[in-house]
C-alpha cells in the first residue's frame, strides 16, 4: 500500500523519477527518507546515475550531507570489526558476521550509503562463555543489568544481552542462532556456520552463504516486531536478491535451502513483498515454488493489510488511521511467534508495567504562560 503522499518507495522502485521532482516534493522526500534512514542511499542513486547535480541545491545540501555520515559509518564499522576479531583471536573461533556488517565486510549492495547501529556476530552456543570473557577483556560490557532483562536473554533469546564497548559506546549483539530456542521455527545455527564463506583480504572473517544470507534477512525482517527500518531491511533484501539472482543456481536452491531450514514463510513473504513494493525480479517458477510457505487464506488477507502499512516509510505522511494499528499488533506478532503463551503474557506484562514506571519517572516540566 502507497499513499498517495509516499514519495519515497516509488523513486526507490524508479530512480529515474528522482530527477523529475519540484522543491515541494523533494522537501517531503528527505524528510520520508531520512526517518527511514534511506538519505544516504538516494545520494548513491543518483551519483551511480551521473546525476546528482541536477538536484536543486537545497536538498542536494541534505544528500551530501547523509553521505558524509554514511561513510563514517563504514569506517567506524569497519574499524571495529578488526577490534572484534583482534578481541576473540585467542578463541580460535572465525568472527562469522551477520546483516549490516557482513555486507559491508563483503563489499554487498546493501551496504551502500548504509547507516549502522550495531554490529551482530554469530557464535556456536558452546562458545558463548569464552566469546564473551573475552569481549568483557576487551572493553565491552554487557547492558540490561535487570535480572529478568539477563534471564530472558540467557535463557529464551538467540543472544547475549547487547554489549557496549566502554569507550567507543559501539553495540554488539552476539547471536548463537538466528531465533530465539522458543520460537516455532527451528534454523539450525550449524548448518548456517557450516555453509559460511570466508571474506577475501580478512583474516578468520567469514559472511553467511548467499542463499543463507537472504534466508537470515527474511527472518530479520518478518520476525521482528519493530518495524521502524522495515522499509530499509526490504531495500536490503531487495539488493540482495538482484545482486545473487546473476546465478542461475541462487534460484534454483533457494527454496529447497529455505524449506531446509524451517524458513518457507519468511522467504514467502521476502519474496511477495520485494516483487510487489520494489519490482524485484523474481522467476516465476521460484515464485510459485515459495508458495509453499504461503498463509492460510484469512490470515494472509490479514497479513497483507498490516505489512504493506508496516512497510512503508515510518513517517506521518505514509501512514492511515489503521497504520499505528498496524504496527502494534506485528509487534505482539513478533513475540508471539517468539515465545509460547505461558512466557509470552506475564513478559508482556512486565514490559508493560516497567513502560509505565519509566514514564511515569520523566520529570514534569512546568510551562508559565507569559502575557
Amino acid at each position: 500500500m502507497t499513499t498517495p503522499l509516499d514519495q519515497l518507495t516509488p523513486v526507490l522502485r524508479h530512480p529515474e523519477r528522482l530527477t523529475a521532482l519540484g522543491l515541494a516534493e523533494w522537501d517531503l522526500l528527505v524528510r520520508q527518507a531520512r526517518r527511514a534512514d534511506l538519505l544516504p542511499r538516494l545520494c548513491i542513486l543518483l551519483a551511480e546515475q551521473d546525476r546528482l547535480e541536477t538536484v536543486p541545491e537545497r536538498p542536494r545540501r541534505h544528500l551530501l550531507a547523509a553521505r558524509v555520515v554514511a561513510d563514517k559509518h563504514a569506517q567506524q564499522v569497519r574499524w571495529e570489526i578488526s577490534r572484534i576479531r583482534r578481541a576473540l583471536a585467542p578463541t580460535g573461533l572465525p568472527l562469522l558476521l551477520l546483516k549490516g556488517a557482513a555486507y559491508l565486510a563483503a563489499g554487498l549492495p546493501p551496504a551502500r550509503g548504509r547507516l549502522f547501529t550495531d554490529i551482530d556476530l554469530l557464535v556456536p552456543k558452546e562458545g558463548l562463555p569464552v566469546v564473551e570473557r573475552m569481549l568483557l577483556l576487551h572493553g565491552w560490557v554487557t547492558t540490561h543489568l535487570d535480572a529478568y532483562d539477563q534471564r530472558y536473554y540467557r535463557q529464551w533469546m538467540h543472544e547475549l544481552p547487547p554489549l557496549r564497548h566502554l569507550r567507543r559506546h559501539s553495540i554488539l549483539d552476539v547471536h548463537h542462532t538466528i531465533l530465539p530456542e522458543t520460537a516455532r521455527l527451528h534454523p539450525d545455527p550449524d548448518k548456517l556456520r557450516a555453509a559460511a564463506r570466508p571474506v577475501p583480504g580478512m583474516d578468520r572473517v567469514q559472511v553467511l552463504a548467499p542463499i543463507d544470507m537472504v534466508l537470515h534477512s527474511a527472518t530479520h525482517l518478518f520476525h521482528d516486531g519493530e518495524l521502524n527500518h522495515g522499509l530499509r531491511d526490504l531495500v536490503d533484501l531487495d539488493d540482495l536478491l538482484r545482486h545473487f539472482g546473476g546465478d542461475a543456481g541462487f534460484w534454483r536452491h533457494l527454496v529447497r535451502r529455505a524449506g531446509e531450514l524451517e524458513l518457507r514463510r519468511p522467504l514467502y513473504y521476502a519474496l511477495r513483498y520485494t516483487h510487489t513494493i520494489l519490482g524485484t525480479p523474481v522467476p516465476d517458477t521460484v515464485m510459485a515454488a515459495a508458495d509453499a510457505g504461503r498463509p492460510r487464506a484469512v490470515a494472509g488477507v490479514v497479513m497483507d493489510a498490516l505489512l504493506r502499512r508496516a512497510l512503508a516509510p515510518e513517517h506521518p505522511t505514509c501512514g492511515d488511521r489503521l497504520t499505528g494499528v498496524a504496527r502494534w499488533l506485528l509487534y505482539v506478532r513478533s513475540h508471539y511467534l517468539r515465545m509460547p503463551l505461558h512466557l509470552l503474557v506475564p513478559h508482556l506484562v512486565r514490559k508493560s508495567l516497567k513502560q509505565r514506571e519509566a514514564l511515569a519517572a520523566r520529570p514534569t516540566r512546568l510551562v508559565v504562560n507569559e502575557k
